[in-house]
């Protein structure tokens, strides 16, 4: 999924740096999933959550990155969108960060 993301935002960010596998791409101490910039200024941090993902401790690493002075974004699976946003009310994050979904469909032959 950061892979496919980082191809779909090229076109609005033209500085991606993702964190996966051996990359290892740092803003401030901390190694988001994707860090989305343009002409050298870091516009926004985006991490990719799965459903096994999403509790308080996480929720805890969302509010030290959005204290960061960034924009950031969290992609979870269509189904736990409301989980992520009570849990972001919870931590007050809840105008510090915008909330996308996705949805994985598999169609075999």
């Amino acid at each position: 999924m950061v892979s496919h993301l980082k191809g779909r935002l090229s076109r609005d960010y033209n500085d991606i740096k993702m964190n996966l596998g051996d990359e290892q791409n740092e803003y401030d101490g901390h190694h988001p999933d994707l860090i989305l910039g343009n002409h050298g200024i870091v516009l926004a941090l985006m991490e990719v959550e799965t459903a096994s993902t999403i509790n308080e401790k996480q929720a805890a690493h969302w509010k030290v990155l959005a204290g960061l002075g960034t924009k950031l974004i969290l992609m979870v699976p269509r189904a736990s969108k409301a989980k992520v946003i009570d849990l972001l009310w919870k931590q007050g994050l809840a105008d510090k960060a915008s909330v996308g979904s996705y949805e994985l469909n598999v169609s075999m032959p």
